[in-house]
């Protein structure tokens, strides 16, 4: 499970990265930016969705703070 949320993680700032550098590259000229925001934004809700599930099902437990 760390993994697949690192692995989410990465994904989504390379996502966020890619909307940089087409907002950089285009100046608004195509809809490139929005896209990759696009993902961006639907990358973390299925991630949020996920440790919910999780959560919900037991196959992750909170540690609280150590």
């Amino acid at each position: 499970m760390k993994i697949f949320v690192a692995i989410a993680f990465i994904l989504i700032l390379a996502s966020l990265a890619s909307a940089l550098i087409f907002l950089m590259r285009d100046k608004g000229k195509s809809d490139r930016t929005v896209q990759a925001l696009t993902w961006r934004v639907g990358l973390s809700v299925a991630l949020f969705l996920l440790i919910l599930l999780c959560y919900k099902l037991g196959w992750i437990q909170p540690t609280g703070i150590r």
